[in-house]
Order: C-alpha cells, then structure tokens, then sequence
C-alpha cells in the first residue's frame, strides 16, 4: 500500500517550509500526503510577517475526516504554535499511529512560531505521546533550560531529552559551529551518531521541516527508524546541494531534485 502519512503544520506561503515543504517532500520520497493546516503563515525567504490561526474545531474535523477515510501510517507535527492546538492533537491523534514531533519553535529568520505559554504543553502533553521528536540546537535549549555549546555536550543532552517521554530523539547540530554537522539519533538507549560535511548556502529554509516528514514517510514504509534517519538525512543533504536559488534571504530547498534536471 502507498505510504499514508498525515501532516499537522502551518502553511507557508513561500512555499520552502510548513505545508508546502512536507507535502513536496512525502511525495518525492513516494508517499501520500493529507494535510490538517493549524495557521496561515505571511511569509517569504525574508521572514514571517503574519499568522493566522486556523480555529481549534476545524483542525480536528481537518484530522478527523482525514484518519476515518484516509487513514495515516504515520503522522507529522509541525507548527502548532500554542496549547489549545496541542490538545487538539493529543485529543484526535490515535496512540497507535507513529507520531513525528517536530518541535517547532522559531522560524529561519527569527520569528517565533510557537507561544511561550505552549512550552510546558508541549513538552507534558506531546513529546510523551511521540515516537520520535526532532529538535534543533535552539529548540533543544528551550526543552532543556540550559545551553547545548558544542557537540560533545550533544549526546548528553539527547538522553535528558528522551526522558521527557519521548521513545526516541533526533537531535540536530547545524546551528552549532564547524564544517561538519553532526546529528545524534537515542532509540532504545541505543546511541547513533550522524555526520556530514557542511554545505556552505544560505538556501536553508525548510531543512527540519524536510527532515522530519522524509523520517515520517520512511516510518510510514515501515523502515527501521535508523534507516529511516539516514535516507532522510540523505534527502535534505541533496536537496541542499540543489537548492533553486530562489529568493534574497533564506532560499527554498530543491525538493525536485530527482526530476528537475529532466523537467526543465
């Protein structure tokens, strides 16, 4: 069957992250995507300049109508921005289906996307509900309360994570220093360790949002979650190396990258 993976995320209307990014993404990794948008985002490669959220009862119809005729092999969360949209997801979400947390906290340029008074949702509501959570540098000292300055206090960091609840955590080092980017996967106790050499871009915009829904359609194949990782590490990796060029800030990622070149 077609991998089914249902994403919860806002839009962006620039078209490299959010909905967009996911929706691009699952289908070039050979899945089916369905949506359940939680805002409206005005926003480009500069920025966010406005939001507007989508109301709590029709991002549960939006998940409802999808799980009851769809169905999901797996389920994406991206921005959710604040506590009432996380109970909706907590509410509606089955516990059997695999959920991917990305926790989104703040966009490329600095925007926060999600309300301060969400954290503490999402870390006693959500994360223990997850298979998987996906945190960068930044949103991992948020979860944490403390700094993470390199990548030897990485691992360490990876493990207070997961006792959040959590049965697996991805955490990412690209926004710390150094021509290589160093990810570490916790499973099981079990520590990976990811590496690769830095590519030099400003066209980053949309990289965790294109990771975690590669990992939710490798989920949604059935893959072993390492396995997972890595062909979805290899993803955003060549998606980087082909990013469009588009935009004056942070560019979009070139998610076509396997048909572009014949395309055009």
């Amino acid at each position: 069957m077609l991998p089914r993976v249902l994403i919860i995320a806002g839009s962006d209307s620039g078209g490299g992250a959010g909905i967009q990014g996911d929706l691009k993404t699952v289908t070039m990794l050979g899945g089916y995507a369905a949506t359940a948008i939680t805002a409206l985002t005005a926003q480009n490669t500069n920025g966010v300049f406005g939001i507007h959220a989508v109301p709590d009862d029709f991002i549960a119809q939006q998940i409802d109508l999808v799980l009851s005729d769809i169905g999901a092999d797996c389920i994406k969360t991206g921005m959710l921005h604040s506590a009432s949209v996380i109970d909706v997801i907590v509410n509606h979400v089955p516990k059997g289906i695999p959920l991917v947390v990305d926790t989104v906290m703040v966009a490329k340029g600095g925007s926060p996307l999600l309300e301060a008074s969400a954290i503490e949702a999402l870390k006693a509501k959500l994360i223990p509900r997850s298979h998987i959570i996906t945190p960068n540098i930044p949103e991992a000292e948020l979860l944490l309360g403390r700094k993470i300055p390199d990548v030897a206090s990485m691992e360490q960091a990876a493990h207070d994570l997961v006792k959040l609840g959590s049965y697996a955590v991805l955490l990412k080092g690209g926004h710390l220093d150094g021509n290589e980017v160093a990810d570490i996967l916790i499973e099981n106790s079990i520590v990976t360790k990811y590496s690769s050499p830095r590519i030099a871009t400003r066209h980053t915009h949309g990289t965790g949002c294109t990771l975690a829904s590669a990992i939710a359609t490798g989920i949604a194949r059935g893959l072993p979650l390492e396995r997972a990782v890595l062909e979805a590490r290899t993803y955003v990796l060549k998606a980087l190396e082909h990013a469009p060029g588009l935009g004056q800030g942070h560019g979009p990622l070139g998610h076509n990258y396997r048909i572009a070149s014949s395309s055009f």
